[in-house]
């Protein structure tokens, strides 16, 4: 795998007019978004307000009921990250890396050496001969991003990923996520929970309310490009934060 951004750009994603009901329950009503090629977006809000149905019909896992969502170029790769790692517990790190390129038809031996390249990408390059079972929480999870990359996505979209680790396993993922979309250029659309992981991670932040999944906040965050560990005691991220929060509490 490449690291050269030109070569690997981001998709552009507009969603116009998106709706999406279950039963009697409408869960998003007449979207309006616009993604930027090459773009870090986080996207907030409670429970239940349409960021995983927003994310699955991006992803093409759904379809709207109404409204459209259009990408440019429109034929493009797309890599999942899901809360759970999902990884088969009888193949080795290697050949969970490598699965999206079997189930594609590449023979043995052409997909290996991708598949350790993200490996190493996401320092698993040592590990690429254990299973599952003898992995932390925070390496399956580095195990399923590396999975989600070795395709080469265009749009990386991740659903809460970090969401079950422990906070200082967080952290570093949350650096080490950033390091590869600066490095990668893919597009990124990134479902979280957490305002401090939002404001860290993305370039831009979209708050939805609870019902509807109308966007109540779209701001894009005045932080470094950089963002390392010492950014979370800057007063900077603090004030980010603060936005993010009025816009959650808000009803």
């Amino acid at each position: 795998m490449t690291s050269n951004v030109d070569e690997h750009p981001g998709v552009a994603l507009r969603l116009e007019g998106v709706r999406r009901a279950f039963e009697n329950r409408i869960v998003i009503e007449g979207m309006d978004l616009a993604v930027d090629a090459g773009e870090f977006l986080a996207i907030l809000g409670p429970s239940g307000c349409g960021k995983s149905t927003l994310l699955r019909m991006t992803a093409k896992l759904a379809d709207p009921d109404g409204g459209k969502i259009v990408a440019e170029p429109a034929e493009f790769r797309t890599g999942f990250v899901f809360q759970d790692a999902h990884l088969l517990p009888w193949r080795t790190v290697l050949d969970n890396a490598a699965l999206p390129l079997e189930l594609q038809g590449v023979d043995r031996d052409r997909r290996y050496p991708p598949a350790r390249a993200v490996l190493e990408q996401v320092g698993l390059h040592e590990a690429e001969s254990l299973y599952p079972g003898q992995l932390s929480g925070g390496m399956r999870m580095r195990v399923s991003l590396a999975r989600a990359l070795v395709t080469e996505p265009k749009l990386l979209l991740l659903d809460e990923p970090f969401a079950a680790l422990d906070e200082i396993t967080r952290f570093h993922l949350e650096v080490q996520l950033r390091s590869l979309w600066q490095r990668l250029g893919m597009t990124v659309i990134f479902v979280t929970h957490s305002i401090s992981e939002a404001a860290f991670v993305a370039n831009r932040a979209v708050v939805l309310a609870r019902r509807g999944g109308r966007i109540k906040l779209d701001r894009r965050l005045d932080l470094p490009a950089e963002r390392t560990n010492d950014l979370r005691a800057d007063p900077r991220l603090g004030q980010e934060m603060k936005h993010l929060l009025a816009a959650m509490e808000e009803e």
